[in-house]
């Protein structure tokens, strides 16, 4: 792996996993998609991080895929273009699916296929100078990596299309509007922003955490009846939990909850 391409660092209940390379805006290489996944499979393997934040070194989150390898640059020719392509699509529906809350804190530009990595997380902090964009269309290509799919489902079809049709970049207070980031704050007070609702998820019970995640993302793809149903299941399983019973004895005895995640 390139040497540092991706930093980790774990604090607060959270490991921060952060691209690290600010001269190429953080453009997403066959060494980033690699350095994300060893991210996750160490936090997946840590107590101590609860939620993952995806955040950009230097002046953007990430200006997305580095164009010499969907190209197909690298030696490989559009074979390898391809299968760089299908690498990073599969890692992108991994962050989606990871057990544990992501949040991206953007902190400059998220476009192309950083918009798509945005996408897939499950909340979203800004700076109020950062910058959204698809931006495929300014260079004659599609979205790879799930865009045309998960940007009109979080802020419907006729934004996601202007976006998608004009390449503009819109601001981070825009996409607050629409309904794909949370909250804007000011550019130096993101990295506080974020250590505070870090705090705030870390302090309750990972397992139920994780299994909302997953009512939630099964639900949206599924008919009503059928999501509430598999609530029902989920929340009968629960009900054997360390965590259901620890927080229902918290509450009895006047304390704070201490989950365990089981």
């Amino acid at each position: 792996m390139e040497e540092r391409s991706v930093v980790t660092e774990v604090r607060g209940g959270a490991m921060w996993i952060t691209l690290n390379r600010p001269e190429a805006m953080n453009a997403i290489s066959p060494e980033v998609v690699d350095g994300v996944g060893r991210a996750l499979d160490e936090a997946l393997a840590r107590d101590d991080a609860r939620v993952v934040v995806l955040t950009g070194a230097g002046r953007a989150f990430c200006a997305g895929a580095d164009l010499k390898f969907v190209r197909g640059e690298t030696g490989g020719g559009q074979s390898g273009a391809g299968q760089f392509l299908a690498s990073l699509l599969e890692l992108l529906n991994r962050l989606e699916r990871f057990p544990r809350p992501v949040i991206a804190a953007v902190n400059g530009l998220a476009l192309a296929g950083g918009l798509e990595l945005v996408l897939c997380c499950d909340l979203v902090l800004a700076a109020r100078s950062a910058r959204f964009g698809d931006a495929h269309a300014n260079y004659g290509l599609l979205p790879g990596g799930g865009g045309s799919v998960r940007l009109p489902r979080k802020i419907g079809a006729a934004r996601a299309k202007y976006l998608m049709f004009t390449g503009e970049f819109v601001p981070a207070a825009a996409m607050e509007a629409a309904g794909l980031v949370n909250e804007v704050v000011d550019d130096g007070a993101l990295t506080q922003a974020v250590d505070a609702l870090v705090a705030k998820i870390a302090a309750k019970s990972p397992l139920g955490v994780s299994r909302m995640k997953a009512l939630v993302n099964d639900g949206l793809e599924q008919p009503v009846e059928v999501a509430l149903r598999q609530e029902l299941l989920m929340t009968a399983l629960h009900e054997h939990s360390d965590d259901l019973r620890e927080g229902l004895a918290a509450f009895q005895e006047k304390r704070a909850p201490r989950f365990t995640g089981h």
